[in-house]
């Protein structure tokens, strides 16, 4: 699961990468002390789980949480239980009091992990706007996913749809444990890749660029990298 840390204090930063660093499931894609760096993250990369404190400077972390249209699993580390009833009423997974335990923090990841589980189980497929019309689009007939110009074209492996989403949009509805953004232009579907060599990904149709600032999420597929 790719994570972010929402918290002002540096020490639950450290506290936290050093027990996700016994998960090799966990994946840290940034570092946020304010609620806006943390949109701004958000807005450009796929994150599956939020470690959110409550008392936050410029915007409470609940105030954020219920800012977001679509929101990634959140497990709420604060130092103030008076904050735990409004937590779970915004769906949040759990709530860790500081100081926790590595114990603790397991069991909270395992209950995100769970409840990301039954999310995907549920997400099969997805909605894709056209014009006027909205395509439902089986996630296991998805290819890939192309920036054209201000079009993205979406591959499937009998048709194509045309849509004006941005591509970074269609990134937002896939789940990061099918689908991976290895060029500006480019989301693929990871079970179908047939080869990676060099900087060329293939698919059965197509030879797809990885892009310099994407290569590490392409080697993080890899054994061994």
């Amino acid at each position: 699961m790719n994570y972010l840390i929402l918290d002002d204090e540096p020490l639950a930063h450290q506290i936290i990468e050093q027990y996700a660093a016994n998960l090799p499931e966990l994946r840290k894609i940034a570092n946020c002390f304010d609620a806006f760096q943390a949109r701004n993250v958000l807005n450009d990369q796929t994150i599956d789980l939020m470690f959110l404190d409550v008392e936050m400077p410029k915007l409470q972390g609940f105030a954020f949480l219920r800012s977001l249209a679509k929101k990634p699993q959140v497990i709420v580390i604060s130092a103030h239980p008076e904050y735990a009833l409004d937590g779970f009423d915004l769906a949040v997974c759990d709530y860790l009091l500081k100081p926790f335990s590595l114990e603790r923090f397991l069991k909270a990841v395992n209950k995100a992990q769970d409840a990301r589980d039954g999310q995907k189980k549920d997400q099969e497929t997805i909605f894709i706007k056209d014009g006027k019309k909205y395509h439902q689009v089986p996630l296991n007939q998805l290819l890939w996913v192309e920036a054209c110009g201000n079009y993205c074209l979406i591959q499937l492996e009998n048709k194509k749809i045309l849509t004006l989403e941005k591509i970074s949009e269609i990134e937002k509805l896939l789940p990061a444990s099918g689908f991976v953004r290895v060029h500006k232009s480019f989301i693929v579907a990871i079970a179908q890749i047939h080869e990676i060599e060099g900087n060329e990904i293939a698919l059965a149709q197509k030879r797809i660029p990885i892009g310099r600032t994407y290569k590490k999420k392409v080697q993080d597929l890899l054994p061994n990298s």
